[in-house]
């Protein structure tokens, strides 16, 4: 098949939906499909357009038999308002029509959501080409905005509210990667006929249980003989990451367990300051490492946290929990009790779930395997069995040719 991905993230940027999009464009390469990304120019998590790329309006790339269309992008720097927001996304739309025109024609669109206005740009272009849109949802927009305070312009809700029931009902079929989104879609008057459920995947052969002795991570950062707790990821509205500094105070008497706190060089400076406010306990702030060296990140922690604020919708997935258990390292999840994300980790039996935003709980929790450390590698164990079992690649790149395959006959009938 000829498949164009529209996904405003792709390699090289790190984190989020980025790596999942590399992967799954390249995987469907590699079995014969023809593949094309439209996408922006790599800014993110920096929100800074990367060397290499500024100051070009478009560009195409090659890499891995895949070709990847580039446009240019209104980016405002590490900490954009509500209306660089939306003008990043209406550059997005706009520039990239030009480049999701050129070429072949595809067969089959997958759009990521988010961002919401992505369904535009992708609806006009099966118009124009005669070929179904499948829509990827990540994450439940506006209700995600509006639940963590990012979104309360009632006018603004509305129009995004628009955007979302115009994007759900010019899609042929909606993807989602977790049953909450399910009932959340069903509710809204989406019909069940018309979502699949594909969770996001881990490369189970990428990230994989390796030894802490003789880690380069840990070397690095003189971490050997200690046991690390691990935070890595976005560091945004929905995190709270002032919880692990204020459970790592909790825990400064015990010199033997280091936190480790790995993000975006923005959010590491705020964590600088609340971490001197709280009195300079012993947290390690460090900027994301390049993708290669993530298996030994993650590979080094004893602990792998989740964290999500009381207000965090429910339905929401971290993308992190499959390369978590994949490591074969335990989590603890301080998430909602109720929500998407406790479910993955107590169904996978890889960790602990307490409270969001409860430092007591969580210090507690991480003081118990600290001192069980039989209970902590039997946790990493199921872990890493469950990512095999229910978050491989393989599995995944399987569920989307076939779901490609039956919208594209679906279409043409």
């Amino acid at each position: 098949m000829r498949i164009l991905i529209y996904s405003y993230n792709y390699h090289p940027e790190p984190i989020g939906i980025a790596p999942l999009m590399t992967e799954l464009a390249e995987g469907l390469v590699a079995r014969g499909h023809q593949l094309r990304v439209v996408t922006g120019m790599p800014n993110y998590p920096e929100r800074r357009i990367y060397q290499g790329y500024q100051g070009r309006w478009y560009m195409t790339e090659r890499r891995n038999n895949v070709t990847i269309q580039r446009s240019t992008l209104w980016i405002r720097g590490p900490h954009p308002n509500l209306l660089d927001r939306i003008l990043l996304d209406a550059s997005f739309v706009c520039t990239s029509m030009v480049h999701a025109l050129k070429s072949w024609p595809p067969e089959v669109i997958l759009a990521t959501v988010p961002p919401l206005p992505i369904g535009v740009p992708a609806s006009m272009l099966g118009w124009i080409r005669q070929c179904p849109v499948v829509l990827n949802v990540q994450d439940i927009l506006p209700e995600a905005a509006v639940h963590v305070g990012l979104l309360k312009n009632k006018a603004m809700i509305g129009v995004f509210e628009s955007l979302e029931k115009f994007a759900y009902h010019n899609a042929h079929t909606i993807s989602v990667i977790a049953d909450g989104f399910v009932d959340n879609l069903i509710s809204k008057g989406v019909p069940a006929s018309k979502i699949v459920k594909i969770s996001n995947w881990v490369d189970v052969d990428f990230i994989r249980p390796m030894p802490k002795e003789d880690n380069p991570f840990r070397a690095a950062h003189q971490l050997n003989n200690k046991f690390v707790v691990l935070y890595s990821g976005n560091i945004g509205l929905t995190q709270g990451l002032e919880t692990v500094i204020e459970a790592s105070v909790r825990l400064r008497h015990i010199p033997e367990i280091a936190f480790v706190i790995v993000g975006e060089p923005s959010a590491i400076h705020e964590l600088r300051d609340y971490r001197k406010a709280c009195g300079a306990p012993p947290v390690l702030l460090l900027p994301f490492q390049d993708r290669e060296h993530l298996p030994d990140l993650l590979a080094g922690a004893d602990v792998a946290l989740v964290l999500q604020k009381h207000n965090v919708i429910s339905f929401n997935m971290p993308s992190k929990i499959p390369l978590h258990l994949a490591s074969g390292r335990p989590i603890v999840a301080s998430v909602p009790a109720t929500g998407t994300a406790a479910k993955a980790v107590k169904e996978s039996g890889g960790g602990i779930v307490v409270p969001p935003e409860d430092a007591e709980a969580l210090a507690a929790a991480i003081l118990d395997l600290y001192k069980h450390p039989d209970k902590a590698e039997a946790l990493g164990r199921q872990g890493r069995q469950h990512a095999i079992e229910h978050y491989g690649f393989e599995q995944a790149l399987d569920r989307y040719e076939a779901l490609f395959e039956a919208v594209k006959a679906s279409a043409g009938k």
